[in-house]
């Protein structure tokens, strides 16, 4: 695996490395390279299904399929998520057409220049350190989901709660090295080489939670297949 020299997240114009990942909703194993040459495909790397924000990305990911597979491009779902657990959940909440992978490693995370978040006392570095009392005055706001703007951590009590998601021991595992980990997607064109991406990182974690402008997102993904 080749790791990122620059300490950033692929940009537009890097070519993205290959990766093996065991699937999650087919047999086998899923590689970047099994897409190059071939079709465009849009990598979400998440955190594990631990993350409520990310359950909610990787949904709103699927709602754009169909948009994307008219324009000619895949899309691939990776979750830092051990595969029996990944399998048995997607199992009970099954999403069409969801082309998933398990990267209980975070492998594709790291090689793609995603930083995990190291969670200190009262030490501010981001995006590789960051402060207890800087989480807790971050405030996640999403209406008719959360009764009013919480802090991160009540956010995703009172999600997992509304939603009934029980917190395995795989979860745990996953939680205790990864809880910190940033997310993004990437676009890359049929040679593997990043056209758009959104992530986690920029402007001192604005992006935090959240999930990328549809309409940004099916503009890139247009104007990369004319």
């Amino acid at each position: 695996m080749v790791e990122p020299l620059s300490g950033r997240p692929l940009q537009p114009g890097d070519r993205a490395p290959n990766v093996v990942l065991d699937a999650i909703t087919q047999e086998g194993q899923i590689a970047l390279d099994d897409f190059r040459g071939r079709k465009p495909v849009l990598v979400g790397l998440f955190r594990g299904l631990h993350c409520p924000f990310c359950r909610r990305q990787i949904a709103a990911m699927a709602q754009l399929d169909g948009a994307l597979r008219e324009r000619g491009i895949e899309s691939l779902t990776v979750v830092n998520t051990p595969i029996d657990r990944a399998r048995l959940y997607f199992r009970y909440h099954p999403v069409p057409n969801l082309l998933a992978a398990a990267d209980p490693e975070r492998v594709s995370h790291r090689a793609f220049g995603l930083p995990n978040l190291e969670f200190t006392e009262d030490e501010d570095a981001w995006p590789y350190k960051i402060a207890q009392k800087t989480i807790m005055a971050m405030k996640v706001n999403m209406p008719g989901e959360l009764p009013e703007p919480m802090d991160p951590i009540a956010a995703m009590a009172y999600l997992d709660k509304a939603e009934g998601y029980q917190i395995t021991e795989a979860d745990e595992r996953m939680m205790a090295t990864g809880a910190g980990q940033l997310v993004g997607e990437f676009l890359l064109d049929r040679d593997g080489v990043v056209r758009w991406s959104f992530t986690e990182v920029p402007d001192g974690g604005q992006n935090m939670f959240g999930a990328p402008h549809r309409d940004e997102l099916m503009s890139a993904a247009s104007a990369m297949v004319h």
